[in-house]
């Protein structure tokens, strides 16, 4: 097997563990999308602590679900 063969067979090998992957956060409800996921998992792979990755993630949705909730609030109060 050629050094360019397995490269495409490693590559191939990698889509799929994602795809894989993808569909367990799917069936987990985690709202992740396959490229968010791509990079929480190539941060895990370079020696991030799952568990602190996953409380920044929960973090910043709720920090997003403010923000979104402070610019609903605000498009009521102006009449708009």
């Amino acid at each position: 097997m050629s050094l360019r063969d397995r490269e495409v067979d490693r590559i191939a090998s990698a889509q799929q563990t994602l795809d894989v992957l993808y569909d367990m956060s799917q069936l987990l409800g985690t709202q992740l999308d396959k490229e968010t996921l791509a990079t929480c998992i190539g941060m895990i792979e370079s020696g991030v602590n799952p568990e602190a990755l996953a409380a920044v993630i929960q973090e910043l949705r709720r920090e997003g679900a403010r923000a979104n909730a402070v610019r609903a609030a605000s498009g009521r109060a102006g009449g708009g």
